[in-house]
């Protein structure tokens, strides 16, 4: 059953974790090696070399960065972010003899020594430190380029021929269209609308795989359909078209010949280190941003030691390198697969790349059975999500200089490489900041990285901190030394008054730092930027002083401020973003907030209990490939405790595989006598008898009637909203209506009940 407890105990770590704890972490790692599986073959395929390499970074990944790493649920192993960086050197230290991998290799173990340097020297944050929205540029370009490879291959078109960069390539895919392979592209397709349906589906039943794995199980029987295993030619439409084995994956029958090693023969030339440099930095910037991105899911809570995570990466890059295996980096989809079933400790991690060998070895005659096609349908799937139009929809709403910044990084690194595309992406932000701070090129750079930001501590051990001049990436160091020892527990106060620009990636490490510290129990404020002004409303958006400056509500803050004047409740546009609140609910445990605003708050006087309605931002998936989701949620204070649950809407063929799936440990708390609430909501707590005893005859005939989508109760509060995107004014107050409703009814439910309760 779903656990719903806040604060879980958190399990034991190293050699006494792993014996406590090897049960929840292997079956974790089962599910973990599933999606890792395809994953890898599919990386080591895009980025142009053997399948073999991606799963020996897979297990490498696994079981040497386990035994000397930083993080506690991360999966590292082989990522598409590494795709370009791979191709570009290949295609640049290519000197026609052959050995372009193993000069590539040999590039490997020098960028995993560096990492090992700079965690060693405590320079981890020089990754961190590049503009968030310059890193979104790269990410999108990643993703443009993995999609421009592997379109082709999804299509069937032969690339003998097709030459250029990756704008010409992406561009040409129209001139070449002609030429696909329709039986290819059938398994493409197929494999593209699984990815795209399947996770969309409530359905349990599509769930028990991941969605990538099912692509692959699938596109074995569509291999004997049209007999993929013999060479020769099928018509369609009265064209022949050649379908043959050399469509299919190519694993070393001999596994003992699988490994490659490096060449530095190169090591003297500078497409050598333009190499070295861009895996450094790329996989760099990737694991600390994933590892910062798998600590918001980790329920209990603990911090990854972000240099520490970079010497294990280093370690495993080196020897990956060493043998033949793509560079290792922490990644987040496979990751949050890790979290989501309930693994404890890094062992799981460990466990999965045990699993993987166990596959390779079992499961090769299955693998090269596997048609490249549906290998290039989760890479074309992968690429599109990386460059999709909601990225560019994300940042522009974050403010138009920084889409301004990520459209100049993406273009720059189409055009040329990523090493360039980071390089002149960042210059151009520092360009533009000094324009908008309208200050001296020197005087904007002493303001920078020498900004006199310090704290004092008052009478009443109150941390004022106060910062001053210009506030951007280049000042990120010195505000995270300051704050660093401060005590946990602590009254903060932030003040922003003296900064001439506060920029984005700053507020990023800002605000991560703010949420931290009170999570762990302390108390923060922030003030001084009532006078800033920026391009966009939103929360971390670039920050411009510029006195006397008045906020424009749009027409729907108009609305809702008119509706809070004639009610007499009380209406903040951007509150201090405390979301502590949110996140003590299930909902929220593995959707990270991004931001809290539009709050509406005030008081039954029924029933004497506070509520408020706020606009919540918040994220589903993975970090750069997060789906991002705006909706307008309830929470009602409780005046007395009650169980806690979770209810939502359901369809009749999830009842049914709640059946079938009743041994994993899942349950639907169903009431016989109630068939249209049993058939309408699935109902799931810890406490079934107590659950069972809180919802009366009379509470279950009030939710038979209502269209409310999801009630979430976490003992002391309720979570409720109707869907998953933001509410016009008439539809907060059918919400707020319903909230006064619901309490009513629960009022009279535990006062009928107040002696089990």
């Amino acid at each position: 059953m779903t656990n719903l407890n806040i604060g879980p105990e958190v399990p034991a770590t190293g050699l006494k974790g792993l014996t406590q704890n090897w049960r929840a972490d292997l079956l974790a790692a089962i599910s973990v090696s599933l999606v890792a599986l395809p994953l890898a073959l599919g990386v080591a395929i895009a980025s142009g070399v053997k399948p073999i390499a991606g799963l020996i970074s897979a297990i490498i990944g696994g079981i040497i960065v386990t035994l000397y790493r930083g993080s506690h649920l991360a999966i590292n192993g082989p990522a598409a972010g590494l795709i370009a960086v791979i191709m570009s050197a290949i295609i640049s230290l290519d000197d026609g003899s052959g050995n372009a991998f193993n000069y590539v290799l040999a590039a490997t173990v020098v960028a995993g020594g560096i990492q090992i340097l700079l965690g060693v020297f405590r320079l981890g944050f020089i990754a961190e430190s590049i503009p968030s929205s310059v890193i979104t540029g790269i990410m999108v370009a990643i993703g443009v380029i993995i999609f421009t490879s592997q379109i082709y291959v999804a299509m069937g078109i032969n690339t003998e021929n097709i030459t250029g960069n990756t704008v010409e390539r992406l561009t040409g895919i129209v001139y070449h269209i002609k030429d696909f392979n329709p039986f290819i592209l059938i398994i493409s397709v197929v494999g593209i609308l699984m990815l795209i349906i399947l996770p969309k589906l409530q359905s349990r039943l599509f769930h028990f795989l991941p969605a990538s794995l099912w692509v692959l199980i699938v596109s074995i029987p569509l291999v004997y359909l049209f007999n993929f295993l013999r060479s020769h030619d099928l018509s369609f439409f009265g064209r022949p078209f050649h379908v043959g084995p050399e469509f299919l994956i190519e694993m070393p029958s001999d596994l003992s010949n699988m490994l490659m090693f490096p060449d530095f023969s190169k090591s003297h030339t500078i497409e050598f280190w333009i190499a070295v440099i861009s895996i450094t930095l790329i996989a760099s910037i990737q694991t600390l941003a994933m590892a910062k991105a798998v600590d918001k899911l980790d329920p209990y809570k603990r911090k990854t030691q972000l240099n520490k995570d970079l010497i294990g990466i280093g370690i495993g890059t080196m020897v990956c390198g060493a043998i033949g295996g793509l560079p290792v980096i922490t990644v987040v989809v496979r990751s949050t697969v890790n979290i989501t079933n309930h693994a404890k400790t890094k062992w799981s991690n460990f466990y999965h790349g045990i699993l993987l060998i166990i596959f390779l070895f079992l499961l090769t005659p299955v693998i090269q059975k596997i048609p490249y096609a549906a290998l290039a349908a989760i890479l074309v799937y992968i690429g599109f999500r990386l460059a999709s139009p909601s990225v560019f929809k994300k940042i522009y709403n974050e403010g138009l200089e920084q889409l301004l910044f990520m459209l100049v990084t993406l273009i720059i690194t189409l055009y040329t490489n990523l090493l360039w595309g980071i390089v002149c992406g960042t210059l151009f932000t520092l360009l533009v900041q000094i324009l908008l701070a309208r200050l001296p090129i020197s005087k904007f750079f002493s303001l920078s990285a020498n900004s006199d930001t310090s704290m004092m501590i008052d009478k009443e051990d109150v941390h004022n901190i106060k910062v001053r001049g210009v506030a951007n990436f280049l000042s990120i160091h010195k505000f995270m030394s300051l704050v660093k020892d401060i005590p946990s527990g602590k009254k903060l106060h932030i003040d922003l008054s003296d900064t001439r620009l506060v920029g984005l990636t700053y507020q990023d490490s800002l605000f991560e730092y703010v949420d931290n510290y009170r999570s762990d129990g302390g108390t923060v404020s922030i003030s001084g930027i009532d006078n800033h002004v920026s391009s966009s409303n939103h929360r971390k958006a670039l920050k411009i002083s510029l006195d006397n400056k008045q906020v424009k509500l749009s027409p729907r803050q108009s609305r809702l401020q008119t509706l809070a004047q004639e009610n007499n409740f009380s209406f903040d546009i951007l509150p201090d973003q405390d979301t502590q609140d949110l996140r003590r609910f299930k909902f929220f445990e593995l959707r990270p907030i991004e931001r809290k605003s539009n709050v509406l708050s005030g008081r039954f006087e029924s029933t004497d209990n506070n509520w408020d309605i706020a606009d919540v931002i918040f994220n589903e998936g993975a970090s750069f490939t997060a789906e991002v989701f705006y909706s307008t949620l309830m929470t009602i204070k409780i005046n007395n405790e009650i169980p806690k649950f979770i209810m939502e809407k359901e369809g009749f063929v999830e009842k049914l595989f709640d059946r079938v799936m009743a041994f994993t440990g899942y349950k639907d708390i169903d009431f016989n006598m109630y068939t249209k609430f049993s058939n309408k909501f699935l109902l799931m707590g810890d406490n079934e008898e107590l659950i069972r005893a809180f919802f009366t005859p009379s509470l279950i005939t009030f939710f038979e009637e209502e269209s409310v989508f999801h009630v979430e109760s976490n003992g002391k509060a309720l979570l409720i909203f109707s869907k998953i995107k933001l509410a016009r004014t008439d539809e907060t107050q059918k919400l707020l209506a319903f909230g006064e409703r619901l309490i009513q009814e629960l009022t009279i439910v535990y006062e009928e009940n107040k002696a089990l309760l």
